[in-house]
């Protein structure tokens, strides 16, 4: 039997120090590093998201990386298309591809499939938008849960969205979200062989990282990062927008919180999602290796594994 082109993993925890294993995995391997993370892909949060830097990016070839406009939406879908797309490139290239992120739900569908919802026309989606304006939230949730009860339940009035979304497609093609996501392939994307590395530290070393790595990205230019996002006058609905401090450090730049307050509520937002980060990743699928530590065991007990996965 041929052997599959390889594809490697490395997902976690915000802050558990994916990027730099993925640096010196493509370093030792020939590879190339994609992104994985829902946030990293916008070009105006940089600093805010901890993207690799240019230092980095100058080392080995990283893809998927502020490729998009804060004003744009990734879906789980969207990501997909571009990362099997760069998976096949690389691969045509003789090199290594090495997924690195901590959107548990991109790397899911990228080794599982995905339900194929047909896109909805721009028409549609405006029309769609302007209603939600019109109605506000809680008519608009009523409206939705109409033709689409399931969605409606699970969606919060303030979710515009999301609840755009649902709207559009029943609207569009005369199917709810749910009834599409039944018909979900369970056909791989990607005919490729996986190695799947998990970073899962210990807790408290993390939450003390995160807080650490959130006062360096302050010093590092983080508020003038958002200052500059203010000026673009985007929704606060769309995901950039919601990034991990983004909200607080909007709230400080207006003089609706102080300096203190919006970086330690920062700190508590990104401890939480790594709370359930970590809650994901123990539960989804089943990888070749977890690792625990922060330790310089981490690196070597990497390179070891990924190496013995390349030769088998």
């Amino acid at each position: 039997m041929p052997q599959l082109p390889p594809v490697v993993i490395i997902a976690g925890p915000t802050a558990s120090g994916k990027s730099t294993l993925a640096l010196a995995a493509a370093l030792q391997f020939d590879g190339e590093v994609i992104n994985a993370d829902s946030m990293q892909v916008y070009r105006e949060l940089s600093v805010l998201t901890a993207r690799p830097t240019a230092e980095d990016e100058a080392q080995v070839p990283h893809h998927l990386y502020g490729v998009l406009s804060g004003d744009e939406v990734c879906s789980a879908g969207r990501w997909l298309k571009m990362a099997v797309g760069t998976i096949n490139e690389i691969h045509g290239r003789g090199r290594i591809p090495i997924l690195c992120g901590g959107t548990g739900l991109y790397l899911k569908v990228l080794r599982e499939g995905i339900a194929l919802v047909p896109d909805v026309s721009s028409t549609i989606l405006e029309e769609t938008k302007a209603l939600y304006l019109k109605l506000g939230g809680i008519a608009f949730l009523e409206k939705l849960a109409e033709l689409d009860p399931i969605s409606a339940d699970r969606l919060n009035p303030s979710d515009r969205q999301r609840l755009v979304r649902a709207y559009g497609v029943v609207t569009a093609t005369g199917r709810t979200l749910p009834q599409w996501h039944k018909d979900q392939s369970h056909t791989p994307p990607l005919n490729a062989g996986f190695f799947t590395l998990h970073l899962l530290p210990d807790r408290a070393q993390l939450y003390a990282h995160i807080e650490r790595r959130f006062d360096a990205m302050i010093e590092g230019g983080g508020f003038d990062e958002v200052k500059k996002l203010q000026k673009l006058n985007l929704s606060p609905s769309i995901p950039v927008m919601k990034a991990l401090g983004v909200p607080e450090m909007l709230a400080y730049v207006s003089g609706a919180m102080d300096m203190d307050a919006a970086i330690d509520r920062s700190k508590q937002t990104t401890r939480n999602l790594a709370k359930r980060q970590m809650t994901w990743f123990r539960n989804q699928g089943k990888p070749d290796l977890v690792l625990t530590d922060f330790g310089p065991n981490t690196l070597n007990t990497s390179i070891s594994a990924i190496s013995k996965f390349l030769s088998s």
